[in-house]
């Protein structure tokens, strides 16, 4: 099975779930979004991609002309469409197929954005690129995903997160440094103009049942995060209920 395949099985059965999420309906992040749309013309068009149930997509609706959802979830898609009728938003539109191959003309949009999905892409940096051609001269990006760590005991911190979040759900890719994002928007050809970090509180329970891990990786799972090392533990917060917090970050950049 090629990964979107993979992408593709995992989140059509999740997609309902995912829209009821409170981790993924919630935040500043979306107020800033919200906002960030509102500072464009009101005929503007705005591609989210990875858009997952949509609520980034749903934030932004009301301040511009389009917001077309894009994902590579069908089941996913058909959750934004509905959701999207039931809130009126009729400016949000759908459409289907991976970040690394867009299927937009050169210039078609004034911002592009995408919300916890580039964890999950084969190739970020070609998606990127992806952003800079569809985006018009002067456009701008925001992207926003958890990160991994730098600092004291990065590879030893690294190392536990990603080996989490690929048991928990086996389409994960990588979560990527700071660092990392930096390098791959400015190959892309962006200018970081904005960058803000917060804490994601993850409550374990929640976390692994919207993945409906299996029992068998969720027992890995429990059996890191209760043997993990105290830098680990330290880092993380992981408290004796399993729960712990990871680091998401927000990065804002334009074309010159």
């Amino acid at each position: 099975m090629e990964h979107h395949d993979k992408v593709d099985r995992q989140f059509g059965s999740r997609a309902q779930a995912y829209l009821e999420s409170a981790v993924h309906a919630r935040g500043q992040d979306l107020q800033h979004l919200a906002a960030l749309a509102a500072t464009l013309s009101a005929d503007a068009r705005i591609l989210d991609m990875g858009c997952g149930a949509g609520h980034a997509s749903f934030a932004m609706a009301p301040h511009v002309g389009e917001v077309v959802a894009y994902d590579l979830s069908r089941d996913m898609l058909a959750v934004v469409r509905d959701a999207a009728a039931q809130r009126g938003l009729p400016s949000v539109r759908t459409e289907q197929g991976p970040a690394e191959q867009l299927p937009f003309e050169a210039g078609a949009f004034d911002l592009v954005v995408s919300r916890y999905s580039a964890h999950h892409w084969s190739d970020p940096a070609t998606a990127l690129g992806e952003a800079a051609r569809v985006l018009k001269p002067g456009g701008h990006l925001c992207f926003i995903d958890v990160v991994g760590p730098q600092g004291p005991h990065a590879m030893l911190l690294d190392t536990h997160l990603q080996a989490l979040e690929l048991l928990r759900d086996t389409s994960h890719v990588r979560d990527y440094s700071p660092a990392e994002w930096h390098a791959m928007l400015q190959r892309a050809g962006f200018e970081l103009t904005a960058e803000q970090t917060w804490p994601l509180e993850i409550e374990f329970a929640s976390w692994v049942a919207r993945m409906r891990t299996p029992p068998v990786l969720e027992a890995a799972i429990r059996h890191l995060l209760a043997d993990a090392p105290m830098e680990v533990q330290r880092y993380y917060r992981i408290r004796a209920t399993l729960d712990f917090t990871l680091e998401s970050a927000m990065f804002t950049a334009r074309l010159p």
